[in-house]
């Protein structure tokens, strides 16, 4: 894919850009860049002053068409399409057609230099941890939260989302990505300076058990000790690495339609019985029983509930901030 330039600038409001802050990208000191069919490109270092909690805009120009793009489908944050060259465009005028809440082709933005956090630490997970249920460009996920409560703290930690919806530990999926145990080591352990990943997976595989192949993958039921199974390679490839690793247990899903069953609740149930009590992960922050109803303790609350049973909303995305924050202590 032939990239023709691209830019980075702090964001203003909607697709605008803060004046004086457009700084072209360069690869390899050159303007444009060709990325090989299934790789990724860093850009040279760029120097640009941004402090914590900045939003960043990086705007693409393609002179010619792409192709099939690849994608974050949740990015919950606005994403901004013109025709032409508008890389140095500081206002929002060329930008009133094509809109999503996708990300295309940027995979992250790395930050160095004097005052940056001392580490990382990587929320890996499904849709929970990449945000589906939360207000859409309010940065309300709960990774986004947690940031904010360490940077409220004065804890200089960064946080990196490494959530995709749908995402299994067992099963690829063309739609969700690789399955959690493979892409791990590149999505979590290759962060720069990780020092710490919260693993929030196993619903999909729980509560997706037994479906057909509706175009992502049909989904195969699976035993608690298969979920545990692979929760335990997480856990030795992240000791491996020399990286602390905290186990969450799954959220409640007796309201979600067609991912609760009598069966399935005893699965979850026994894997959140050896999050718990196994002491194979480094802490455990317990979102099942934070999160539950008090008076049904297999459904979520009310108050934590986006409105399908399954999904927090902001509130329950700060819930499960404030708990990881403590565990990170």
């Amino acid at each position: 894919m032939r990239l023709t330039g691209a830019t980075i600038a702090r964001s203003g409001d909607g697709a605008s850009l803060k004046p004086g802050t457009v700084q072209q990208l360069r690869f390899g000191h050159r303007g444009e860049t060709v990325i090989p069919a299934g790789q990724a490109v860093a850009s040279d270092a760029t120097p640009m002053r941004v402090s914590a909690l900045d939003a960043l805009t990086v705007t693409l120009y393609f002179k010619a068409p792409s192709g099939p793009a690849t994608f974050h489908q949740g990015g919950l944050t606005t994403t901004y399409r013109a025709a032409g060259d508008r890389r140095y465009d500081h206002g929002s005028a060329a930008f009133r057609g094509e809109t999503s809440n996708a990300r295309y082709f940027i995979t992250g933005v790395d930050v160095a230099g004097a005052g940056t956090p001392a580490g990382a630490v990587v929320a890996f997970g499904d849709s929970i941890t990449d945000g589906h249920g939360s207000t859409s460009g309010a940065d309300n996920r709960y990774p986004d939260q947690l940031a904010e409560r360490l940077v409220g703290s004065g804890r200089r930690v960064s946080v990196v989302n490494a959530g995709i919806g749908g995402n299994k530990l067992l099963a690829d999926s063309p739609c969700y990505g690789e399955r959690a145990v493979t892409r791990f080591n590149r999505d979590a352990l290759s962060q720069p300076g990780v020092r710490t990943v919260v693993v929030l997976e196993g619903v999909n595989d729980i509560g997706a058990g037994g479906y057909p192949d509706f175009g992502c993958g049909a989904s195969h039921v699976v035993t608690a000790s298969e979920v545990i199974s692979a929760h335990r390679r997480l856990i030795q490839s992240a000791h491996r690495a020399g990286v602390r690793v905290i186990g969450a247990t799954i959220t409640p899903m007796k309201n979600s339609t067609g991912y609760y069953s009598a069966e399935k609740e005893a699965v979850r149930d026994q894997f959140n019985s050896w999050i718990r009590n196994s002491g194979e992960y480094d802490a455990v922050v317990d979102l099942d029983r934070i999160l539950a109803d008090p008076k049904d303790t297999d459904a979520l609350a009310s108050r934590f509930d986006s409105g399908d049973g399954l999904h927090v909303n902001d509130a329950g995305a700060d819930r499960i901030a404030e708990a990881v924050s403590r565990a990170l202590c």
